[in-house]
């Protein structure tokens, strides 16, 4: 028996002999994903037949390496209930295209299957989240990681095995479109974000692809894919720290970013790939490109095999889409690259492959129970929805909403029954969901609550209607108060435009979209006519309820001028009208904490917490800095704290809640240092935690400092503990609860 067919040998055993009788076209096989998976199959009822261009990549590579988005369903696929993959057909394909490469394969060599996760599976009946965004608002880790565990779950029993999972960019500019896909502006919150999606999907047995590798956030202008303008200090104290803890959770995989970090594109960029990735943090795994973003360092080579050459030997094993690793046989022949870096990415892929056991296990049972990962049988799912949004201002203690007499309420705004607006990018067609709308109507019947509400429109998104307004104004003449759902939308469906080779958005010939990938925004100002409706419901005297649910901050100064309360949810999921019905009236508690800045308006960008020194006090004279800044949010009870005991070690300290009701508090641990080598920033995350109080009940707590979080980069650019004085600040909901200092010796 060939060594490689041997199971008591090692993945890296096996991968070696297997190595060995490859062609080289067989080996750059492995290395491609050129073909979108959606389009490999076309369906008839119940029939899926195979398109002959499927069938000429197995016959041109005797088999294939990776196979992306069987799975996809949304508008750029082209897929839904009628042309996609779902109920038993969505397993049964996979297997067919696993046995057709098998039953085509001369060494038999079956494919991997990846599939985008951004915030679940983007799949007919995929279990979908919050979006990043807001699950960072949660500042709950574990919750996290029970959500992404769930996911994890249906995307092993679908049989895939690569999940593509956007936790890597931190939000420095909330105008670029893809906000949404970041946990927020600081770094040390998305590290821990990102070890628990990691510990949640791989602790379920589908191996990750972290995206994206690095700096993506950092963007010119807000700019998709623009240059991230930084030296290495910036990048390693910002951008990084998300990327060392990946490595550290044993993320299987990476994917590079389509930006340039200082002139030299992630995707050529040695030191980026390879000294720091591989050589500095130890990894292990393999770099997949992003979409077609090989074939664009055309722009630097000029040429498409070059350009397969140049993303190779920088660091890159796995293409997507382009066809510059089509044409590394060439480039081997032309001397631009060596086989023995080929064999170097193949070995990697080859390894994945005989580690997750393809070559004994290469089908999933067809009566998976994939379908069973729903909200409703997974309560994971609701509980992280749940604590994602944030109350930002409750003027009067108007929330929760009482009870207690009959209420007039008044239901208004783009976004208060539009379910795919509370969603994302990156979303499949959906049979359900609860809308804001669908949630308060369930919780009024269900409860009995002695609330008559009235629903209107009250304005589109992005047109303006005058006639529209008066309308909505008369609707809600004899309410008390009025909840008024705003914001924005990723929805590609009902899109109007174009999309590019590699998913994103390309033109919109009418404007339905205000944010997701390429969807970049100049201003941060709520569209259309909602900060009109806002106004008109103010002055005429109502109690005006503001939710915000959008993939990105807004300018809040009028939003703030014209509400009596705020809550902000970004995109809170297909469960997250139910979350939203069940906080305004005080059926579970306030739970999220900001995890990005808002401005009062676009100009005073950038507004993030973590600001250096030499330019935090960036205050204009005619708007403050941020209207709500990181860390900010309210709860329906108060919270008392007094200090125990604090040092480099770490800060103990005593909290009770004072209020009457139970609530949930984050305290929030932030460094500054005072005396260094180079500019500190103004406050620096290190730790938090979260916790529930009873009515008052006391608990005892300790945030332990991180030795990594009292280090600096020095002049030579050493990660080190440096003498000097450091001020602590611990902090909830905005406001300092107790602040200190301590020398480091």
């Amino acid at each position: 028996m060939e060594a490689y067919k041997n199971p008591a040998l090692s993945p890296e055993e096996r991968a070696e002999d297997l190595l060995g009788r490859m062609t080289l076209r067989e080996k750059v096989g492995q290395l491609t994903q050129r073909l979108y998976g959606f389009r490999i199959y076309r369906r008839e009822g119940q029939n899926v037949t195979f398109t002959q261009e499927f069938q000429d990549e197995v016959a041109r590579y005797s088999s294939l390496g990776t196979l992306y988005g069987l799975h996809r369903a949304d508008p750029w696929s082209g897929k839904d209930f009628d042309t996609g993959l779902d109920g038993p057909l969505a397993v049964r394909t996979r297997n067919d295209v696993q046995r057709y490469v098998l039953e085509h394969s001369r060494l038999g060599i079956p494919v991997l299957f990846s599939s985008e996760c951004p915030h679940g599976h983007q799949a007919l009946d995929g279990c979908l989240l919050p979006v990043n965004l807001a699950a960072a608002c949660s500042f709950a880790p574990a919750l996290l990681e029970a959500a992404a565990e769930v996911c994890g779950k249906q995307l092993r029993d679908m049989g895939v095995d690569l999940a593509l999972v956007s936790m890597l960019d931190v939000l420095r500019d909330p105008r670029w479109g893809r906000s949404e896909e970041c946990f927020g502006e600081d770094p040390y919150l998305a590290s821990q974000m990102a070890r628990a999606a990691v510990r949640g999907i791989q602790g379920a047995g589908v191996d990750v692809v972290a995206k994206h590798l690095c700096a993506q956030g950092e963007t010119t202008g807000g700019g998709n894919a623009s240059a991230a303008r930084i030296g290495r200090r910036e990048l390693r104290e910002i951008h990084l720290p998300p990327v060392k803890a990946c490595v550290e959770e044993g993320v299987s995989a990476f994917m590079a970013a389509y930006n340039e970090i200082d002139g030299v594109y992630c995707h050529a960029n040695p030191w980026l790939l390879r000294d720091l990735l591989r050589e500095e943090y130890g990894f292990r795994g393999f770099v997949m490109s992003d979409g077609v973003a090989v074939d664009q360092l055309d722009a630097v080579t000029g040429d498409r095999a070059a350009s397969g050459a140049l993303a190779l030997e920088a660091g890159v094993d796995m293409g997507l889409w382009d066809t510059g690793f089509e044409k590394l046989e060439e480039a081997v022949a032309r001397g631009l690259v060596s086989e023995a870096r080929i064999d170097e990415a193949v070995r990697r892929i080859l390894t994945v492959k005989f580690r997750r056991g393809l070559f004994e296990r290469p089908y999933v049972p067809e009566d998976s129970p994939w379908q069973q990962y729903t909200p409703e049988r997974f309560p994971q799912v609701k509980a992280l929805a749940e604590h994602t949004p944030v109350l930002l201002k409750n003027e009067g203690g108007l929330l929760p909403l009482a009870i207690d007499k009959p209420l007039r309420l008044g239901l208004v705004g783009p976004n208060a029954d539009a379910i795919y607006n509370q969603l994302g990018d990156y979303t499949p067609p959906v049979r359900g969901g609860v809308t804001v709308q669908a949630g308060l109507e369930a919780l009024i019947g269900g409860e009995k609550l002695p609330v008559a509400l009235t629903v209107h429109p009250g304005c589109a998104m992005f047109s303006r209607d005058a006639a529209l307004l008066e309308d909505a104004m008369a609707a809600v003449a004899d309410c008390d108060t009025v909840v008024a759902v705003v914001g924005g939308s990723s929805s590609r469906f009902g899109v109007q435009g174009e999309f590019d080779a590699n998913g994103a958005m390309k033109e919109q010939t009418a404007v339905t979209m205000d944010c997701g990938e390429n969807v970049d925004c100049a201003s941060l100002a709520l569209p259309g006519d909602q900060l009109a409706l806002l106004g008109r419901l103010k002055a005429a005297g109502k109690r005006v309820v503001t939710v915000l649910i959008g993939g990105r901050p807004y300018e809040m100064g009028e939003i703030d001028r014209c509400s009596d309360a705020i809550l902000c949810c970004f995109y809170p999921g297909p469960t997250g009208g139910e979350a939203i019905a069940k906080l305004l009236f005080g059926f579970c508690e306030p739970a999220g904490r900001l995890c990005v800045s808002l401005p009062d308006e676009t100009g005073q960008l950038p507004v993030y917490y973590n600001a250096k020194d030499s330019y935090r006090s960036m205050a204009y004279y005619n708007a403050s800095r941020p209207r709500y800044g990181f860390g900010c949010g309210l709860s329906y009870t108060a919270f008392d704290c007094r200090l125990e005991a604090a040092g480099e070690e770490g800060v103990s300290f005593t909290l009770t809640n004072t209020g009457g009701r139970g609530g949930w508090a984050v305290p929030q641990l932030y460094l500054h240092r005072r005396q260094g080598v180079a500019t500190s920033r103004a406050r620096q995350l290190c730790g938090f935690a979260k916790v529930w109080l009873a009515p008052g009940e006391a608990r005892a707590l300790t945030i332990p400092i991180p030795r990594e979080s009292l280090a600096q980069w020095d002049l030579q650019m050493r990660h080190r503990v440096l003498p000097g004085r450091i001020e602590w600040f611990l902090c909830d909901g905005g406001r300092e609860l107790l602040t200190g200092e301590f020398t480091l010796a």
